[in-house]
């Protein structure tokens, strides 16, 4: 998937079809602060903050008698000079637990987060002179959380669902093992993949047949962020994709197509974003039942497994296309597990005679 595709530009172009369908819904002093956003961020980025403004705006309409009859885009900028701390900690009650309306319940985590656009918003509007009140800079701060086990696939469990998608070993309906049975190869070069080179799922469901360079093993992709990238792949992941590309491939198109995806669903298009995570899922609860394995905890374990073998961390954050690289220090937090299995196993105390 270059940056040239026909799928990335309709990508980009649908998620900014989207962004610009949502911004219909704020009042418009709300948008120079987003058109910021969209020149130095993501747009998946934009979105998500474009999402959380809108709950805050509809939080305000809620809570403020006021507003009963006035649609979000038409909320005057004077009710946010009335603001102060106690109304954002107020919203951020609301995003803890509300059960009356619109309904949420977010962790301390969940809710940093949502505060961040709204307090770039304020922040934003000071700054440039069209608001003259900031009342977040008052409001309570989340707790910092403690970090959650990195979760991730052992090794066993990694030769397990290799095992359990190539020899479409399911125990399930005859229907779906039946179903799995025609995309075997297509599961098994995916998975493969997955497992063998932390490529992100939207990178995976966005490569064409033409990505790739059976030459020097590699694959040519479109970061998060749109820079262009060649991940480098071992014989493994070459046998499973040459494997499917000409055994089953041309089964699952049927004559004279012309679809340049090389991961295909049974309804012959390019297989999307959300039917790798279905088929990731399916597979991994018999391999390690008890984990929520998703193709991005495929992306852990190999980034965990990498610094274990490497011990070199900016080696990882490149392969892994991190801009930060103290993004990739969960990876090396992810062992700590081991270590405390590791201290579980020492017997401090045994007596000197029965050493």
């Amino acid at each position: 998937m270059g940056i040239e595709s026909q799928f990335y530009k309709e990508k980009q172009l649908n998620r900014k079809k989207k962004l610009r369908e949502l911004e219909k819904e704020l009042p418009p002093y709300v948008i120079p602060y987003l058109d910021d956003k969209e020149l130095t961020s993501q747009i998946n980025t934009v979105i998500a903050y474009t999402y959380d403004l809108l709950t805050f705006f509809r939080f305000l309409k809620e809570k403020n008698p006021l507003l009963k009859n006035t649609a979000v885009k038409d909320i005057p900028i004077e009710i946010l000079e009335q603001l102060n701390f106690s109304d954002i900690n107020d919203y951020q009650k609301f995003l803890s637990l509300n059960d009356e309306g619109e309904y949420h319940n977010n962790e301390e985590r969940a809710i940093a987060r949502r505060m961040a656009p709204l307090r770039g918003f304020f922040a934003h509007g000071c700054l440039n002179h069209y608001l003259s009140n900031d009342p977040t800079l008052g409001a309570a701060k989340r707790k910092k959380m403690p970090k959650k086990d990195i979760i991730r696939l052992d090794r066993d469990e990694v030769h397990e669902i290799i095992n359990v998608v190539s020899k479409t070993n399911l125990t399930t309906s005859e229907h779906q093992r039946k179903s799995c049975e025609r995309t075997q190869l297509r599961d098994t070069a995916i998975i493969t993949l997955l497992l063998n080179t932390g490529i992100r799922v939207s990178e995976c469901a966005g490569l064409d047949l033409d990505d790739m360079n059976y030459h020097d093993n590699s694959i040519r992709i479109v970061r998060k962020g749109g820079s262009e990238a060649h991940l480098y792949f071992n014989d493994d992941v070459l046998m499973a994709i040459s494997n499917y590309v000409e055994n089953e491939r041309p089964l699952l198109l049927g004559p004279d197509s012309d679809e340049k995806a090389l991961f295909i669903s049974q309804k012959k298009n390019r297989l999307s974003v959300r039917a790798i995570e279905a088929m990731v899922k399916k597979f991994a609860i018999q391999a390690a039942p008890g984990k929520k394995i998703s193709p991005h905890k495929m992306r852990s374990t190999y980034g965990t497994e990498l610094y274990r073998d490497t011990g070199d961390i900016r080696l990882v954050s490149d392969v892994l296309g991190h801009k930060d690289i103290n993004t990739t220090a969960k990876h090396y937090a992810a062992m700590e597990e081991d270590h405390r299995r590791m201290a579980a196993r020492v017997e401090l105390y045994k007596k000197d005679h029965d050493k």
